[in-house]
């Protein structure tokens, strides 16, 4: 398939979300309605349907989801050196390391899955997007509380372990996954409500992720977030794809971990920085970057992979 022709029409559509903003047709309570939206019903909705119709035996590959995971680990090793090493304030180390690693699975790394991949990427993309997430959100905990300055906002692994697995996309896929071993059908009023629902669910997020863009934090933080955004959208998909190749992993089976590992940084970093006292204004300048470089790092990790 066509790289140009699956990456361009994603990011236009993120473009138009950012004018739309600026236009002033999405303000800001708007926004946060339909991201819940989006987030509670559209995407789940989508995985599930994707996961529930497929045949898991032939599209689930332990080798990548494991290759994923390490490269996670590796880069938030990296990251922590790093901003030790650049000097980053006390403050903003946590959540430099933090957009260095949580990649924006839901939004972006599934989007150009479904689109590049089709529906049997997509099912494998959703799959390994389920054990990421649980892994990044533990992580992103464990770096803001070491590096929060405060008391504020020390929430317990244990409470970050319940609300990860309580993330709709994770029980959506875990639902699609229970559904498909079961061997039953879809009722068809139900197959088709969920249709429906998930038709909204990708151009949706990408004009809330366009709208969400601010390029204002960037300018004083500039090196520390041109490192961090390398590490996200450049580093982590390369050391990826080359363990997959050194473990001679087919491209149809490690090309959905690839599109995963090669997604921008996460929008819930900010929220999360919010709440485990990190630097808010340095997450929003590294998603808002990261997110625009991903329009060019992901043609060229397709065009590699």
């Amino acid at each position: 398939m066509n790289i140009v022709s699956t990456i361009v029409p994603i990011f236009i559509v993120i473009f138009l979300g950012l004018v739309s903003k600026k236009w002033g047709f999405f303000t800001s309570d708007f926004l946060g309605q339909a991201n819940r939206l989006v987030y509670y019903f559209a995407i789940p909705a989508m995985i599930f349907n994707s996961i529930s119709k497929a045949t898991l035996r032939t599209q689930f590959n332990l080798s990548v989801i494991m290759i994923s995971l390490f490269v996670l680990l590796l880069i938030t090793t990296i990251a922590w050196a790093a901003s030790r090493g650049m000097n980053i304030v006390q403050s903003s180390q946590g959540t430099f390391i933090q957009s260095s690693f949580h990649g924006n699975l839901g939004y972006i790394g599934l989007a150009v899955a479904f689109y590049y991949l089709g529906d049997s990427g997509f099912v494998r993309a959703a799959i390994i997007a389920g054990f990421v997430m649980i892994l990044q959100n533990i992580l992103a905990v464990i770096v803001l509380q070491y590096h929060n300055e405060t008391s504020r906002g020390r929430t317990s692994i244990t409470t970050t372990l319940k609300t990860t697995m309580a993330n709709p996309v994770i029980l959506s896929a875990l639902a699609g996954i229970i559904f498909s071993l079961s061997g039953l059908q879809m009722p068809l009023i139900i197959g088709r409500a969920l249709t429906i629902i998930k038709g909204m669910a990708l151009p949706m997020a990408l004009l809330i992720i366009g709208a969400s863009l601010s390029f204002e934090k960037f300018k004083p933080r500039f090196w520390p977030v041109m490192v961090s955004c390398f590490l996200k959208v450049i580093m982590t998909p390369a050391i990826g794809l080359i363990l997959f190749k050194l473990f001679s992993i087919n491209p149809s089976d490690y090309l959905p971990g690839l599109i995963i590992l090669a997604s921008p940084t996460a929008t819930l970093t900010y929220i999360m920085a919010r709440e485990i006292g990190g630097d808010s204004d340095f997450a929003v300048a590294a998603i808002s970057i990261s997110t625009i470089f991903s329009s060019a790092t992901y043609g060229l990790w397709l065009t590699m992979g």
